[in-house]
């Protein structure tokens, strides 16, 4: 049983970081999607990460492209502002896959418009919902209320 987290494109080393160290603890599967705005050795990746880069199972893929053919048929999520569904009215269910943009500009709107009927958001105050919240806090958020619906599957 696994979920998969996945970084379209990110831009900040401590953001991805931050989720694998999450994905390790978790038991979640971490997608990067290229091009990356930072070495996958870059410092500061494997400072936030810490220790944990041994136990986080990962995927690099070479485009959204390429990725979205591996894994066609899946359930994917889009995590977006321009989500029409919060994501705690999403029935998250084993193997579901979410989906985030870089920190600088999200998913691609095409893309969102081609799978709107997944875009999911987090809910903030309107005098803030054009901007959105940090990478991995996002993540983070959506993450454990899919593990809390399924149960918290091997997690103690």
């Amino acid at each position: 049983m696994a979920l998969h987290i996945v970084f379209v494109e990110p831009e900040i080393p401590p953001n991805t970081g931050n989720i694998a160290r999450t994905c390790a603890a978790t038991d979640s599967v971490l997608h990067l999607v290229q091009p990356l705005g930072f070495n996958i050795d870059d410092k500061s990746v494997k400072r936030a990460g810490l220790d944990y880069w041994p136990y986080v199972k990962l995927e690099v893929h070479d485009c959204l492209e390429d990725f979205m053919e591996e894994y066609a048929g899946r359930t994917m999520y889009l995590a977006t502002t321009k989500g029409g569904r919060c994501y705690a009215d999403v029935e998250f269910h084993d193997e579901d896959m979410i989906l985030f943009g870089r920190e600088t500009k999200g998913l691609p709107r095409d893309f969102i418009e081609a799978h709107k009927e997944n875009a999911i958001r987090i809910p903030m105050s309107e005098s803030t919902r054009l901007r959105s919240f940090n990478l991995s806090n996002s993540a983070n958020i959506i993450l454990f209320e899919a593990l809390r619906q399924l149960g918290f599957p091997g997690l103690k």
